[in-house]
């Protein structure tokens, strides 16, 4: 039997090519926030569905009082906390980083590249990102949330390049991952 891997928050506090190392603590903060008002504590499973099947062990530092008053907005702190799953899981399950944030009305949130820093081009864009936070859903819920995402990438669809989407629960907690292959079919992992 494989042992479950784990995703720690604190991950991002080292930043990534487009995350600075204070937005990605900022981030992981935001997430230990939406976990811990879920009444889930560090080592809860992350069941991840979707062009992935997988369970992950989600850790995460403690939350202050400090942290829940500076946290206070629910929708702010579920969109940010999502971004810094959807972040792990991009790492872990594929092959790819996030590499720039995108512009608004692109339809999609983030830009991906290889994770590998010897490549010719590392920031090279490869692929495109999209996250949704959903604080309690249910599977209709979570399900419709997925599809207006896909329908969403759409604005950005001539670029002729791959999109994911994740949508991350976290009364479950549960992230969907979907995939937008391109043109040719083609999906990078």
């Amino acid at each position: 039997m494989s042992q479950i891997q784990v995703l720690n928050l604190q991950i991002l506090h080292q930043g990534l090519p487009a995350i600075t190392p204070a937005f990605g603590a900022a981030i992981a903060e935001a997430g230990a926030i939406c976990l811990t008002d879920e009444a889930h504590e560090p080592g809860v499973t992350l069941e991840v569905e979707g062009e992935f099947s997988t369970q992950f062990q989600l850790n995460w530092q403690p939350v202050t009082e400090q942290a829940r008053r500076c946290w206070n907005d629910e929708e702010y702190t579920t969109e940010q906390a999502a971004y810094g799953i959807a972040f792990l899981l991009i790492l872990q399950l594929t092959n790819l980083t996030v590499i720039e944030r995108s512009r608004k009305g692109t339809g999609f949130d983030y830009w991906l590249g290889s994770q590998d820093s010897t490549a010719t081009l590392p920031f090279q864009r490869m692929a495109r990102l999209e996250v949704s936070g959903i604080r309690k859903g249910n599977r209709s819920q979570i399900n419709a949330r997925v599809k207006q995402k896909i329908e969403q990438t759409g604005a950005s669809d001539a670029e002729g390049l791959p999109a994911y989407i994740i949508v991350v629960e976290f009364s479950r907690p549960l992230s969907v991952v979907s995939a937008k292959r391109n043109p040719e079919g083609a999906l990078l992992q």
